[in-house]
């Protein structure tokens, strides 16, 4: 009995361990551009020395930084997600390709139109790795919801 218990005590500290916090923090807004125009701004920041990569990652490299929007009948969304911040382009040895990630902050910035003069959200999750010199953690998503007024 006394094996088991120590079993499981080991299995909670383990999995205690390894669920650590993110050291990505999110945020997104809206910016009114025009009348039912929007710009959706989602906003990583880090704790450093980590980073995001890029979703302009090439393949066989780090997981890239990826967005999908959930479907609402009443936004459009208008190109593709562009970003804006610092981008590093990297030689990593660890993936054998030039890797682009972004430190400290970026924002990823989404055009939306809504139907008519409607208050609507945006909602949707991303999905990143979230890496330091020496590890990455595993891929997440995160949710987000942006009101539209």
């Amino acid at each position: 009995m006394k094996k088991l218990i120590s079993t499981i005590a080991l299995a909670f500290l383990g999995i205690a361990a390894f669920a650590q916090e993110s050291p990505v923090n999110w945020t997104s807004k809206a910016e009114k551009v025009s009348a039912g125009t929007y710009k959706v701004i989602i906003t990583a920041t880090f704790a450093e020395p980590w980073h995001v990569y890029s979703q302009h990652t090439p393949d066989g490299g780090p997981v890239p930084t990826t967005f999908k929007f959930n479907k609402n009948p009443l936004v459009t969304l208008v190109g593709k997600t562009e970003e804006k911040g610092d981008l590093k382009t990297m030689h990593d040895p660890n993936f054998g390709v030039d890797v682009k990630s972004y430190s400290d902050k970026v924002d990823f910035i989404q055009v939306v139109k809504v139907k008519g003069n409607i208050k609507t959200n945006v909602t949707g999750t991303v999905n990143f790795m979230a890496c330091n010199d020496h590890e990455c953690r595993p891929p997440m998503d995160v949710p987000f919801s942006v009101k539209l007024q």
